[in-house]
Formats: structure tokens, C-alpha cells, sequence
């Protein structure tokens, strides 16, 4: 057998004879004395995987790309197949025999390894393979492949779930677009002192995504602000770069633009307007980028490009205050960022995405004051989000945001229909794939979460705690509990203050047995709301499946609540 990954290329000799197990990667088969044990094919081959370099540390890059080398996963397969594995072995990872974590690295195999030729009639086993070899054009070929890969995983993806995802009319335009080009841009660096100016900085790159995703033929990736600090391989052919300084009334924005299969820079470019000159700035930067890529544009797209959502700038600028706050997700900031919407529909009372954002503050105050009675801010969140697409029945944002209204008020099929439109209008829209996914849970059917989720993390890296939240949402109520709490603990890790990733945590870690952690888990709760009932706040939550509502109800009573 040859476990190939690239950048290291390991003959691995089977049978194998790792430690007490013959393992036979053939049959999928570990056996010792009278014991044999059947693994999943993933699961031998990361072992595999492992044995051609023991002892030696196999990153967990090498091992995906290794292991999963047409498709794009999550870290969390190899997290899971890690864990299976040393179920399989029956190794204690806190004192391993086998298989050792190294940090921020990868996995090591500590046990001895030695295999000998099929059909050999000696019982000698010759010494272990010799180690890896680097091959030259690791880099090159790295980046081509993870490219290759996604669009392959795109193309499959639509093709299952196409039905449930977008409108029939819309599949002519699914398969062609995974034939196309992809894109990253990377959250554009904000120059200077003034810490308040990030908000600019971010809206810039935010636009210029929410651009590029309207071109015909092309996917539009967000970078992980972690990969882009680690210099990681990012997953599209094209990377989008820049900084943004605004200096008194000057703005300066400097633009990128890298082909990561040659890593040559196609494209660089500096704009020094006045401020003023924001939304022109923003056509130019959207035009002079679409000439570099090899993308043949109708004339109603690039018509439609030029079209921004305000050309007030004032009440622009009100508005990306209003949405860094917003996405703080607490009450305090969610009155700041209210205001600020109110004070950008008052500049501009045309300004749909300001409707729409002044919609979201009140369709989460139910989640952040879950003692008020619920009704009224729906309904005016309802009736702010419809304003929004009567204004412009185009913009995908407008949709998701009556999306999540109808998720609040339990109208659970007209919020996917919501969502279908939003994707039809942006087929890169993460956070609808990940709603959508979302609501698949609370109507009883986490197993079609889970690809959804999959996608959104893909297309948005750096989605933050939210995604890893629904992730361990969906992972619990398929009675994977050790999925569950691999994704929540990662959710509580990354916004500690969450309520709701609170209660699913102190859930999982019931599920788990591990009774005095999810009884710490309510006392954190009871710290965050001091009042917190269990009975009240499921009264207020969108979960509408009674089985998933009865079982979570009983998981957090055994936490102590």
C-alpha cells in the first residue's frame, strides 16, 4: 500500500505490526491475541498515514490532504477519526501509548512499527520504512490542489443538496459556477492610530466580497484572519489583499491581487481620493479588479455592480458602526448599533441594508432578553425587514435578515424559502447556508445540518463562534457527544458570554457523564442571568422538534438546572 500525501511520500508495507496490533489496512482490521477489531476505511488510512513516519510528527495539513485529498473537510474529521482511532487502540490520549498529540502541530506515533511483504514466509519483520521525502514543488502543487479540491466539493455539494437549497430554475447556474474561478479576500488592514477606523477597513473588504459574489462563474471564499496572519494556504485560486488608511479627509487604499498557483502578483494598486469620494473609490477598486480576472462580464452585471446601496456617505458610515456593533451580540451594543441604523435610515430613507440591520436588532432581542415578551419586537422586526425588500428585492443580506426573523417567530419553511432566495442572489453567502442549517436542527433533522454547516465554514473560515455552536448543536441531538463537545467548547472558547452555547454545553457534558463539569457549566449560566429559568427560555427558542426539546430540557436539568 502507498499512503501519498503531498509533500511526503511513505511506502507503507502491509500487513503491519504496530505495537500489539497486526493491522491489516486491506481488511480495515487491527487484531490482537483473540481481539479483532474493524475500523472505518478514513480511520486506517490516517493510521497509515501515521506508521510511514513513527515516531517522525505528521502535521494535520499533511494528514488531510493525505487522507481527504478530493474533497474539503473541517479539522474536525481528523479530530474524529483521531478519536476513533484511539478507541479502536485503546489508547489513553492524556497518557499515550500510541498515538501522541504534539501542539499546534499534529500527531505522532509512538509505538514501534514494522510490517513485512504479503505472502512472506519468514516472521522476521524487516525495520520500518525509511523517512519522507520532500518533494521540490511542495508549495505549487499544495495550493493547486486545495483549489482543485474545492471546486470539486462545490460542484458534489450542489449536486446532493441542490434541491433543498435553491430554486430548480436555478441549476443551469449551480453547475456552471462550479466549473468557475475562485476568489479569497482577506480582511483588509486598517493604517493608523485611530482604532475606530477598523469598522472602514472591514466594510471596504466586506463590499468588495458582496461585489465579486454577484459575477457569474466565480466563488468567493472569506479568508480566516488567523490564515492570512499565518501566511496558511488559502483555499481559491485568487487572493484579494489591501489596507485601508483614512488620514483627516484623505482616504488611501492600496489593493492586491495573487494567482496562488504561480504566486505571481497579478495585479497591485493604490487609490488616494477624499473621503468623500468613498463610493467611488469602492466602483473603482470592484471595476479595476474584474479587468484582471479572466471573467467575460454582460453589461447588466457590470450595470448592477455599479449600483451601492447608498450614496449618502454619512449615513454609510453610520451604518458599519452600526453593524461592528451589531455583531457584538449583547444587549448594550445592540441598542448602540439601533441607534446608529436609525440615524443612517434618517440620512438615507432609502437605504434598504440599514432597514435591514435596524430588523436585526430587534429580532435579537429575543435571544439577548429572553424575559420580554417576544411578540412585539418580531413583529416590528418583520415589519422593518419587509420595508428593506420593498426597497430592493435584490439584495441577498435583505433576505437573510427576514430569514431570521421568520427562524425567531418559528416559521420555520418560510424562512428557508427566505434563505433559497438569499443563496440564489449570492451563491458564496455563508452565513445562509449556515441559518439554513441551523433550522434543519430545530425541526428534528440534524443529520442535513451538518453539510450545510460544512459549507458555510468553508466559504467563511473565520465565521466565528456561531458556526461552531450549530456544529455542536447538531452533533448532540445525532448523539455524537464527543463531536458535540469538540465544537462547543470551541464555541465557548471563542465568545465566553454566550448563553445559548452555555446551556448546549452544560447539555453535552451531561450526555457525557462528566457530571461536575456540566454542573460548573450552570453555574457560569447563573453568573451570566442570574434569573435564568430553562422552562422560560425554551418557551422563547426556535427548537420546535418535541423530541429534541424534551431530551435538551432533560440534559441541562442533570447539569443542576
Amino acid at each position: 500500500m502507498l499512503a501519498r500525501t503531498i509533500g511526503i511520500d511513505v511506502a507503507v508495507q502491509t500487513p503491519l505490526r504496530i505495537g500489539d496490533w497486526r493491522v491489516d489496512p486491506d481488511a480495515n482490521e487491527l487484531e490482537r491475541a483473540q481481539e479483532t477489531v474493524r475500523v472505518e476505511p478514513k480511520v486506517m488510512q490516517v493510521l497509515t498515514v501515521l506508521a510511514g513516519r513513527p515516531g517522525g510528527v505528521v502535521s494535520r495539513d499533511e494528514l488531510l490532504a493525505a487522507v481527504w485529498p478530493d474533497v474539503v473537510v473541517g479539522e474536525e474529521a481528523l479530530t474524529q477519526a483521531i478519536i476513533k482511532l484511539r478507541r479502536a487502540l485503546g489508547d489513553n490520549p492524556r497518557a499515550p501509548s500510541y498515538i501522541e498529540t504534539i501542539s499546534k502541530r499534529g500527531y505522532r506515533l509512538i509505538a514501534p512499527v514494522s510490517g513485512h511483504e504479503v505472502g512472506a514466509a519468514s516472521g522476521e519483520l524487516p525495520p520500518p520504512a525509511p523517512a519522507p521525502s520532500r518533494h521540490p514543488f511542495f508549495v505549487p502543487a499544495l495550493f493547486v490542489a486545495i483549489a482543485l479540491a474545492l471546486l470539486s466539493a462545490v460542484y458534489a455539494y450542489h449536486a446532493m443538496f441542490r434541491p433543498a437549497l435553491v430554486p430548480q430554475t436555478a441549476a443551469t447556474d449551480v453547475n456552471r459556477e462550479a466549473d468557475g474561478l475562485s476568489v479569497t479576500v482577506t480582511p483588509f488592514e486598517p493604517i493608523g492610530a485611530a482604532a475606530d477606523q477598523a469598522y472602514l477597513a472591514r466594510g471596504i473588504s466586506d463590499n468588495l466580497m458582496t461585489d465579486l459574489a454577484r459575477l457569474p462563474g466565480l466563488r468567493v471564499i472569506r479568508a480566516s484572519a488567523l490564515a492570512s496572519a499565518t501566511h496558511k494556504a488559502p483555499a481559491a485560486r485568487y487572493v484579494v489583499s489591501g489596507s485601508v488608511q483614512r488620514d483627516a479627509e484623505t482616504l488611501r487604499v492600496n489593493v492586491h491581487l495573487l494567482d496562488t498557483a504561480t504566486h505571481q502578483q497579478l495585479w497591485s494598486e493604490r487609490f488616494e481620493r477624499p473621503f468623500g469620494d468613498l463610493f467611488t473609490v469602492q466602483d473603482d477598486i470592484t471595476r479595476r479588479l474584474t479587468e484582471q480576472l479572466p471573467l467575460k462580464l454582460a453589461e447588466a452585471t457590470k450595470r448592477q455592480l455599479s449600483k451601492r446601496y447608498t450614496r449618502s456617505l454619512a449615513a454609510y458610515d453610520n451604518f458599519l458602526r452600526g453593524q461592528s456593533l451589531f455583531l457584538v451580540r449583547r444587549a448594550a451594543e445592540n441598542e448602540q448599533a439601533r441607534a446608529f441604523y436609525r440615524k443612517a435610515i434618517d440620512l438615507d430613507p432609502s437605504f434598504a441594508r440599514a432597514y435591514a440591520g435596524l430588523a436585526m436588532t430587534y429580532a435579537i432581542d429575543t435571544r439577548l432578553q429572553p424575559s420580554r415578551d417576544a411578540s412585539k419586537p418580531l413583529a416590528r422586526a418583520m415589519e422593518l425587514a419587509e420595508t428593506a425588500r420593498q426597497i430592493d428585492p435584490d439584495i441577498p443580506e435583505v433576505h437573510w435578515a427576514i430569514g431570521f426573523v421568520h427562524v425567531q417567530s418559528r416559521r420555520h419553511d418560510d424562512a428557508i424559502r427566505s434563505l433559497q432566495r438569499a443563496i440564489e442572489l449570492n451563491r458564496s453567502f455563508a452565513d445562509a447556508y449556515a441559518l439554513m442549517g441551523g433550522i434543519h436542527t430545530y425541526i428534528g433533522q440534524p443529520a442535513q445540518s451538518i453539510p450545510l454547516l460544512r459549507t458555510a465554514m468553508r466559504l467563511e473560515p473565520d465565521g466565528g463562534y456561531l458556526y461552531y455552536l450549530l456544529l455542536g448543536r447538531a452533533y448532540l441531538f445525532l448523539n455524537d457527544v464527543e463531536q458535540a463537545l469538540i465544537n462547543l467548547r470551541e464555541a465557548s472558547a471563542r465568545n465566553p458570554v454566550d448563553l445559548e452555547t452555555r446551556i448546549y454545553l452544560a447539555a453535552a457534558l451531561a450526555a457525557a457523564g462528566e457530571t461536575s463539569q456540566a454542573r460548573w457549566e450552570a453555574g457560569e449560566i447563573q453568573t451570566l442571568e442570574r434569573d435564568f429559568s430553562m422552562r422560560r427560555w425554551i418557551e422563547q427558542y426556535p427548537l420546535t422538534d418535541t423530541k429534541e426539546r424534551e431530551r435538551l430540557i432533560d440534559l441541562v436539568a442533570q447539569a443542576g438546572l
